[in-house]
């Protein structure tokens, strides 16, 4: 069942992220990191040899896609990744319990992974913990 809007007599779907992009220096490290800690199913990769540019779709049991992807000439970004600044500044999983928060985040500690957030209970009532990813991207875990 597709639930629509009607506005000025037109149906209109309802919108949602279909998927993020992440432009990476190791695409190969960054598929690994995100299928063996959070399940992601990758396709084959893509790869055109014209502009040599490559891409995964990681695809995850429900929810929005993340494509990761890799090109010469792509500068390196030059925000703190322990800083905030203006723009995209993390994106959250959601694993479907505070025990899997916990077990997870220890998980990532015990592998070395940089936790930069403890689980905790936030004041607007979110259970999470951060981390970043291999290339210092900033993922929540939560409920």
């Amino acid at each position: 069942m597709t639930i629509v809007f009607v506005l000025l007599k037109k149906e209109i779907p309802i919108m949602y992220i279909e998927h993020l992009a992440i432009w990476c220096k190791n695409l190969e490290l960054m598929k690994d990191f995100y299928v063996n800690y959070f399940g992601a199913i990758s396709n084959t990769q893509y790869h055109n040899p014209n502009n040599k540019f490559s891409s995964y779709f990681l695809s995850f049991e429900k929810g929005s896609r993340l494509e990761l992807m890799q090109m010469p000439g792509i500068p390196d970004s030059l925000n703190d990744v322990m800083a905030q600044f203006s723009g995209l500044i993390h994106f959250a999983v959601a694993v479907g319990s505070e025990e899997k928060v916990d077990v997870l985040t220890d998980q990532f500690r015990k592998d070395g992974i940089r936790i930069v957030g403890e689980p905790r209970k936030t004041g607007d009532g979110y259970y999470e913990s951060a981390v970043l990813d291999p290339e210092g991207n900033r993922i929540e875990i939560t409920v």
